[in-house]
């Protein structure tokens, strides 16, 4: 029986094994990764060059874009270079650093989401105290806190997964190292912890999600009480980016880790984890611009 310790290297999924195809997925993935980059870039340059963009709203939407940058950095770098050399091996430290980069991400990025339905809450129902709710100091804490609990889950996520003894090969279903595709590995019984810490983060984001459907009952009840017909549209206006990135972000993440295994298949899941950590940075960006004339 191997386990971890012996074990130096893994194999990833590729995408098709036909020479053609993986270079027409080398040039899709760059692709989308340029779009990535340079829509995020120019999001963060605007509103850190942008004094009138010196806002709570931007500095959130300034920290949302630099996860997304970090998120499409982690996953689609080795998925360009094992299409362009026809390779699949990637190293034990290299698997072990997207694992946990990627948690990361995508928690801290759901927080910010949840902070940034807070931001549009106090904007819409309680605009005369924004300044007091929403201050620099409030906003850098809320921040911090957002990167300090992403950075904290993957740590105990990615620790823990990579204690699990392995006894079923290194070849991982994935073009990229993912938690779920690992536990596949792994005896049936000994990832029992992973299951723990996967329920106690069901539950958090439960809350989160909780809160965010609380945030927005109330601004559309705010809004529908709005006399004026121009100021009701341009309230709706400032919540539709939110949330169409928060309806992409969770559905796409809820299919991909909460779909049933018995729908699970290796296609399946390229193309799911396809939507949930390359698209979502490369139209946010876009999503962010639309009927926003300040960006």
């Amino acid at each position: 029986m191997s386990n971890i310790s012996s074990i130096t290297h893994f194999l990833l999924l590729p995408f098709t094994d036909a020479r053609e195809l993986q270079l027409w997925h080398f040039w899709l993935f760059l692709s989308i990764s340029l779009a990535a980059l340079l829509g995020n870039s120019l999001i963060i340059t605007s509103t850190a060059c942008d004094q009138h963009l010196h806002t709570p709203s931007y500095f959130f939407l300034l920290s949302l874009s630099l996860l997304d940058l970090g998120c499409i950095s982690t996953t689609v770098p080795k998925s360009k270079a094992n299409s362009l050399w026809d390779s699949r091996d990637i190293s034990y430290t290299a698997c072990a650093a997207p694992i946990f980069f990627l948690h990361f991400f995508l928690v801290a990025e759901f927080y910010f989401l949840t902070i940034m339905s807070y931001d549009r809450y106090v904007a819409i129902c309680k605009p005369l105290h924004y300044g007091s709710l929403l201050g620099s100091r409030a906003c850098v804490h809320m921040a911090a806190a957002a990167w300090g609990a992403g950075f904290l889950t993957a740590l105990l996520h990615t620790a823990n997964t990579f204690s699990l003894p392995l006894c079923r090969g290194n070849a991982v279903e994935q073009f990229f190292c993912e938690i779920p595709q690992f536990l596949k590995l792994s005896r049936s019984h000994s990832y029992l912890r992973e299951v723990g810490l996967f329920v106690i983060a069901v539950c958090v984001t439960f809350g989160c999600f909780v809160f965010i459907v609380g945030s927005y009952v109330q601004i559309f009840r705010a809004v529908l009480r709005i006399p004026s017909e121009q100021r009701c549209h341009k309230a709706f206006s400032t919540c539709l980016p939110h949330l169409a990135m928060l309806s992409l972000f969770v559905s796409t993440s809820a299919f991909a880790y909460l779909k049933p295994p018995t729908i699970s298949s290796p296609p399946l899941d390229l193309v799911v984890s396809v939507l949930y950590s390359v698209v979502p940075p490369a139209v946010n960006p876009l999503i962010c611009s639309l009927r926003n004339q300040e960006l």
